[in-house]
């Protein structure tokens, strides 16, 4: 099969690969659709991890064979996956920190090499435990193009959880491209009110579409005054960070009020400092507070918000690649224009 491979820092190759073979529990998913996510360009930008790899981790496909012992699954039935799942029994889990639990930390799925998610090749291997409790049926009627988006979506319902928003909370949303359209809809449907920012007009219009009360450029001088106009002089209620941009954080701490919260979601490289006004979050009892990866709690929802198409993630969909022009997706993923927003690898196009 065909597979795009990590061979380094800035090198991945669209090289020829064994199909993976499967054991006992485990299923061979012939991949249909998988999204390019920021944390794997960043592996690849940076050179986070040691080659080779295949990557790729929002991923959606159709199942072609059962290992033995495989319950609950046929082949032919569509489906999602998830790449990582806790094990609900240790230290993190009893606290729900899944991200830190050892086992939600061992990737499930392969496409060979060392497991990276494997969603940039023509199948994958998903190993048992994924199997069991990692796998998403996709129903009728949803294409699988909006299943791989399950994964993504689970991370920012858990960020938004993470915040224990009210109804009527006003939400400033920094970055309106991909990630930054589901926090909108996602604080909407958590019966908030969003401010959406984005320097790119385009993506300020389609936000207003999908639900946000009011979009601004936050280069705009009056954006500060506009909050305060909008909250009765409180600064906001709590602001996202769907761009790992320094200028933005400070904004960010700078509007919300006392009290409130500034969630990190795009800060996924360990090392990116950020100054932080210490007496904000002693004396105005503001929080700073990150949110990683998926919660195995949120996957039915996820799920759900997915299919009913309460979160339209269909809209999102700018660039469909094939694998043989897996570079150009990175680079347009990496470097948005103006119309660009998702872009999804199709391994299996011609």
């Amino acid at each position: 099969m065909r597979a795009a491979v990590y061979r380094g820092k800035q090198r991945v190759c669209v090289e020829t690969v064994p199909v993976p073979s499967i054991g006992r529990g485990e299923v061979l998913v012939k991949v249909d659709s998988c999204g390019v996510c920021a944390t794997d360009l960043k592996k690849v930008e940076y050179g986070l991890v040691t080659p080779p790899r295949i990557f790729g981790h929002e991923t959606a496909g159709v199942i072609m064979s059962l290992g033995r012992g495989v319950k609950g699954w046929k082949v032919g039935d569509r489906v999602a996956v998830f790449h990582h799942i806790p094990c609900r029994r240790c230290f993190y889990c009893e606290r729900r920190d899944y991200a830190q639990c050892v086992t939600y930390k061992r990737t499930g799925v392969t496409a060979g090499f060392e497991p990276a998610g494997g969603g940039f090749a023509q199948w994958i291997r998903v190993m048992p435990w994924i199997v069991r409790k990692g796998m998403v049926r996709v129903p009728r009627g949803v294409t699988l193009e909006e299943a791989s988006f399950i994964e993504p979506v689970n991370t920012c319902l858990k960020g938004v959880d993470r915040l224990a928003l009210r109804r009527g909370d006003w939400v400033m949303v920094f970055g309106q491209g991909p990630i930054g359209l589901i926090f909108t809809q996602l604080v909407r449907a958590r019966r908030g009110r969003v401010v959406a920012l984005d320097l790119i007009g385009r993506r300020r219009k389609l936000s207003r579409s999908l639900g946000a009360d009011v979009v601004a450029d936050p280069r705009e001088a009056s954006v500060g005054k506009k909050i305060l106009r909008l909250t009765e002089g409180r600064g906001a209620d709590a602001a996202i960070l769907a761009v790992p941009s320094e200028a933005a954080f400070q904004q960010a701490l700078g509007s919300v009020r006392p009290g409130g919260k500034v969630l990190l979601f795009a800060h996924t490289r360990k090392g990116e400092m950020l100054p932080v006004d210490a007496g904000a979050v002693c004396v105005d009892e503001k929080t700073v507070l990150g949110s990683y990866s998926a919660s195995v709690d949120a996957q039915a929802e996820a799920a759900r918000l997915v299919f009913s198409r309460k979160v339209k993630v269909a809209r999102l969909i700018s660039h469909r690649y094939p694998l043989g022009k897996i570079t150009e997706a990175f680079k347009l993923a990496s470097n948005p224009t103006e119309t660009s927003l998702k872009v999804i690898v199709k391994p299996n196009w011609p």
